[in-house]
Parts: structure tokens; C-alpha cells; sequence
């Protein structure tokens, strides 16, 4: 094996590795939010946990972050949540992800 050939297979690991952590992270950021919604909806315990699951697996019917704020948004219209508070919510829990990750919690 060349030194090229390492260096090839070092960035695809590092790749690979990166691609894990960021769907770790919009994972964890997704169930954070459902977390909150179903704070806002005023569930607790189990019901909590199982809304922010669907919340989870929402993100699975398309690409991007559409899905799961059309999800929340759908959820939370009567609570007076906007489009533009979920995605708002979005961001900032995508922060405490990365840092929940990279403190491994």
C-alpha cells in the first residue's frame, strides 16, 4: 500500500466517522425537540418520550428538516408555535447536540 493509498483510506474513515457523528447529532438534535413540543403539548413521562420518537422518525419521510418542523408546527399551531420558532428551536438545540456528543452524554 502507498503512502497515497493510506492517506486515501485516512480520509475516508475520517469521512465516514464525520457522517456518523452529524446523524448522532441531528438525531439527538430531533428528539431534544420533541422533547419540547411535548413539553409545550403538556406531555409527560412515556407520552413525552414516545412524541419525541415520532419526532425522531418524522425526519425519515424526506430529505432535510422540513418533515419534522411541518411535523412540530402541525402539533404545536394551536399553542401559537410558529414555523419560525421550531426552526429557531431547531438551531439551538443542534448546538446543545454537539456539545452533549462531544462531552459524551
Amino acid at each position: 500500500m502507498t503512502t497515497f493509498d493510506k492517506r486515501e483510506e485516512g480520509f475516508e474513515k475520517k469521512f465516514a466517522h464525520d457522517e456518523e457523528l452529524k446523524f448522532k447529532a441531528y438525531a439527538r438534535r430531533n428528539k431534544l425537540l420533541g422533547l419540547w413540543a411535548a413539553a409545550e403539548l403538556g406531555k409527560t413521562g412515556a407520552d413525552a418520550d414516545a412524541y419525541a420518537k415520532d419526532v425522531v422518525l418524522a425526519d425519515f419521510e424526506e430529505a432535510g428538516d422540513n418533515d419534522v418542523v411541518r411535523k412540530v408546527v402541525a402539533d404545536l399551531t394551536s399553542k401559537g408555535v410558529t414555523e419560525a420558532d421550531v426552526v429557531k428551536k431547531l438551531s439551538e438545540f443542534l448546538a446543545q447536540a454537539v456539545a452533549q456528543i462531544q462531552t459524551g452524554k
